[in-house]
C-alpha cells in the first residue's frame, strides 16, 4: 500500500541550451568554451508540474572523461545520463527528493559506466547530471506539501543545519592563473575582500609549486597594504584552490611555509581541496584550515575528510545536488565544521539556488556572514540576457555591494525568486 506522503512522477521532459563563454575557462588542466544549461520538467500523478535547471560541467565532473571526448561529446554523454535518470524516476515513488536521489544513484552509476564506457567514471559526473531533476523534484515537493519558501521546504532532519538567516554573504572573487594583477587590485578597490586564488598550476609537482609560490608572492605584494571594512581586523582574505593537484602533503606544507615567510599566512582563510582525491594524509597540523570539496561525494566521504583533519566543507548544491548537500551540511553542523558554497559557473537562477543554501548556513567563524563563490558574470558571453531569464534577476539581492550580497526580508520571503516561473526556460519544456 502506498504512503499518502509519497510523490509519484507521471511524466518527464527535458531540453538544453548551449551558452558560450567569453573566453575559454581553464582549470583541472582543461579548458571549457561553453556550458550546457539543462531544463527538466517533472509532472506528478497529482497533476503538479515544475521545472528545474542544471548547468553541466563535464570538466568538473570527470576531467579524464572530458579529456578523452570532444567538448560537445562529453556534454552529450552527461545529458544522456540526465535523460536516463528521468526515465528511471517514473518508476519510483519518494517522500522527499533526498530519498529520490538515494533510490536513483545505484542504477545511475551502472548507467554512467555503460553510457560513457568508463569503468571508473567520477561520482561528480553522475551528480552533476542530476541537478535539474533534483531541483525540479524540490519544487514539486514544496508544491505537493504547500510550502512556499526555501526554509519551509527543507525537511525536519536538516533544519538545524539550515536555520540561520544571514544578512550578508561574502563573495569569493575567483582569480585565474593568468588574471592580471591590475584586475585583482581593481576587484579589491571595488570592495571584494575574499580573493580565491587558483593554485595547482600546470607542470610537474616542482614546477607547480614554484609557480604557485610566485603567484602568491605577487598577489600578496599587490594587496598586502589594502584594507576592508568587512573583516574584523581589516585584512583582505585569501583562499587557495588547487583542485586536488598536490600529490603529497609535504609539497603543500612548502607552499604554506612560503606563505608564512612572505607574511601572507594570516590572510589565508582556508586552502581548498589541495590534495588528490585518493590522498589520505592527515592535514590537521599544516598551519591553516584545509577545506574538502571535489573529494566529497557523500556523507561518508565528508566524515572521512573530517577525521583526516579537514576543518571546512565546501558545499556544491548546484553541482552535486541540494539533496546530497543537505546531508553533508547536517553532518558538518553536528561536528561543528563550518561550510561555504563554491560555484560551477552556473546561470543566474542557479546562483540564487546556491545563495539560498549559503544564506541559511550558520555564519563562517570570524566573519559573521555566509561565504560563497560566483563567477558566471565574469565568464558567460550572454550573462545579461541570462539575468533577464531569471524572474528576479535584477532584484537588490542579485547585486554585489562591497564584495557581498546583501540579503533583506524580501530575499527570504521570495526565496531568491526560485519558486517563480522563468518563461524562457519553461518554453523549452512546454508540455506537448
Amino acid at each position: 500500500m502506498s504512503n499518502s506522503n509519497e510523490i509519484r512522477i507521471a511524466a518527464t521532459q527535458s531540453n538544453f541550451e548551449r551558452e558560450k563563454l567569453k573566453i575559454p575557462f581553464g582549470f583541472k588542466g582543461g579548458y571549457l568554451s561553453e556550458l550546457w544549461q539543462t531544463v527538466v520538467r517533472l509532472t506528478s500523478e497529482n497533476g503538479h508540474s515544475k521545472v528545474g535547471l542544471g548547468t553541466q560541467s563535464v570538466l568538473y565532473g570527470d576531467m579524464d572523461l572530458f579529456a578523452s571526448w570532444s567538448e560537445a561529446g562529453g556534454n552529450a554523454l552527461m545529458y544522456a545520463l540526465t535523460e536516463r535518470a528521468l526515465q528511471l524516476s517514473r518508476s519510483v515513488s519518494f517522500e522527499t527528493p533526498v530519498g529520490l536521489i538515494d533510490t536513483l544513484l545505484p542504477e545511475l552509476r551502472k548507467e554512467a559506466r555503460r553510457i560513457t564506457g568508463k569503468e571508473d567514471v567520477n561520482e561528480n559526473f553522475i551528480l552533476n547530471a542530476l541537478i535539474g531533476l533534483d531541483n525540479a523534484a524540490w519544487l514539486l515537493y514544496a508544491e505537493e506539501h504547500n510550502r512556499s519558501t526555501f526554509g519551509t521546504m527543507i525537511p525536519e532532519p536538516f533544519k538545524p543545519a539550515l536555520s540561520y538567516h544571514n544578512d550578508r554573504i561574502g563573495i569569493m572573487f575567483q582569480v585565474s592563473y593568468d588574471m592580471p594583477l591590475g584586475d585583482i587590485e581593481k576587484a579589491v578597490d571595488r570592495g571584494y575582500f575574499i580573493i580565491k586564488i587558483k593554485t595547482g598550476q600546470p607542470g610537474s609537482q616542482e614546477e607547480m609549486l614554484r609557480k604557485d609560490m610566485n603567484r602568491l608572492s605577487e598577489i600578496h605584494k599587490a594587496l598586502k597594504d589594502k584594507s576592508t571594512s568587512q573583516t574584523p581586523d581589516g585584512k583582505i582574505l585569501y583562499t587557495m584552490d588547487a583542485n586536488g593537484r598536490y600529490q603529497k602533503k609535504k609539497t603543500l606544507e612548502r607552499l604554506i611555509e612560503h606563505a608564512a615567510d612572505i607574511g601572507a599566512l594570516e590572510h589565508i582563510l582556508f586552502v581548498e581541496e589541495p590534495l588528490s582525491e585518493d590522498n589520505r594524509e592527515d592535514v590537521s597540523e599544516v598551519g591553516v584550515p584545509i577545506a574538502a570539496d571535489d573529494s566529497v561525494h557523500n556523507v561518508e566521504d565528508a566524515r572521512e575528510r573530517i577525521e583526516q583533519g579537514y576543518r571546512v566543507l565546501v558545499l556544491k548544491g548546484i553541482a552535486k545536488t541540494l539533496s546530497i548537500s543537505l546531508k553533508i551540511a547536517k553532518l558538518a553542523y553536528e561536528q561543528g565544521i563550518p561550510c561555504v558554497c563554491s560555484d560551477l559557473t552556473v546561470n543566474p537562477i542557479l546562483v540564487d539556488w546556491h545563495k539560498l543554501l549559503a544564506a541559511h548556513l550558520h555564519p563562517f567563524p570570524g566573519l559573521n556572514m555566509g561565504v560563497m563563490e560566483t563567477n558566471g558574470d565574469m565568464n558567460y558571453r550572454n550573462w545579461k540576457a541570462m539575468q533577464d531569464y531569471h524572474p528576479s534577476g535584477h532584484a537588490p539581492w542579485t547585486k554585489v555591494r562591497d564584495g557581498t550580497f546583501v540579503l533583506n526580508k524580501d530575499f527570504y520571503r521570495e526565496s531568491g525568486g526560485i519558486f517563480k516561473s522563468s518563461k524562457h526556460y519553461e518554453q523549452l519544456v512546454s508540455p506537448k
